[in-house]
């Protein structure tokens, strides 16, 4: 693990998660601002946009850990955001992912959150991970359920205006509950 400007980098076989830079603006307000973005709180205007973009460091001062620009090996440009997520809002920490269009499909979400994951529990010393999903998002449903989390009914979820599925990741083998 390398570091840059305190934030762990990660590296898996395919990719390079590194801390948010300037440089991804451009593809976070283009997957924020767009109809893609509805299960995520979205689409956002400009200005909710570059705060939601600009929060991410906040949340890394604040915390201690947050979202991860994800790269593929061999390119900076960011393809998506992957990590851990505890907003004021929130009563457990969440692993989260975002991948932006042209970059779905390849398993780069499942092989970057296996690795958030790991880390959150080994590294940060995390005694459990919840995903939060809107109904409808078929598709983070499919990377939870290919993660190994499982749906928990009996979790409490932190959006009260909309509903949202929670569902709670394994730990890792060999770690004791």
């Amino acid at each position: 693990m390398i570091e840059l400007h305190g934030i762990p980098v990660l590296q898996t076989p395919r990719l390079i998660l590194r801390g948010p830079d300037p440089r991804d603006w451009a593809g976070y307000r283009s997957f924020i601002t767009s109809p893609r973005a509805i299960h995520v709180g979205g689409p956002l205007d400009a200005w909710e946009a570059w705060r939601s973009f600009s929060a991410r460091w906040g949340h890394w001062a604040i915390r201690g850990f947050g979202m991860w620009s994800v790269t593929e090996r061999g390119s900076d440009d960011c393809i998506g955001i992957v990590g851990c997520n505890r907003p004021e809002r929130y009563s457990e920490n969440e692993l989260g992912w975002n991948i932006w269009a042209g970059s779905e499909g390849r398993g780069l979400a499942y092989e970057a959150a296996l690795a958030v994951r790991d880390h959150a529990f080994r590294s940060l010393g995390w005694d459990t991970a919840v995903s939060y999903i809107a109904p409808a998002n078929s598709r983070s449903i499919a990377l939870a359920t290919r993660l190994g989390a499982t749906p928990d009914p009996d979790a409490a979820s932190p959006f009260a205006d909309e509903p949202v599925l929670v569902y709670r990741h394994p730990k890792p083998e060999g770690r004791a509950c």
